[in-house]
């Protein structure tokens, strides 16, 4: 009987993207970690991607705003629609008519006339 034994997959043909970003750049004589000298272009570029994210995550939240604020002006002019028929309704003679004959108040059936003073 044999005993457990540890197995190291000895490669595989399918890579991860990190071991061939790892090929392609070349990054095996970089022991100690990345020069100096790419610090600048490294925290420029890390600075622009920080920014991108939060541009993107800034115009989503307007965006969303938008929508919901276009939501409410589409209440508002229903709204508003409905009183001014309402408004439009009401002020008919006859419908001032009604409501006024509460107060005791009667409609003229005489026409209006000219009251002309002669000197």
């Amino acid at each position: 009987m044999s005993g457990n034994a540890f197995k190291i997959n000895q490669g595989s043909s399918k890579g991860s993207f990190f071991s061939w970003m790892e090929k392609s750049l070349r990054l095996d004589g970089l022991d100690q970690g990345i020069p100096l000298r790419f610090m600048p272009q490294l925290l420029f570029l890390t600075f622009l991607l920080i920014f991108y994210i939060g541009n993107k995550h800034f115009a989503e939240k307007t965006i969303r705003k938008i929508n919901l604020v276009e939501g409410e002006v589409e209440d508002l002019r229903a709204d508003y629609t409905t009183l001014k028929a309402d408004y439009m309704f009401s002020s008919k003679q006859s419908e001032v008519a009604k409501r006024v004959k509460k107060m005791s108040l009667i409609e003229s059936k005489e026409p209006p006339f000219k009251i002309v003073i002669e000197k």
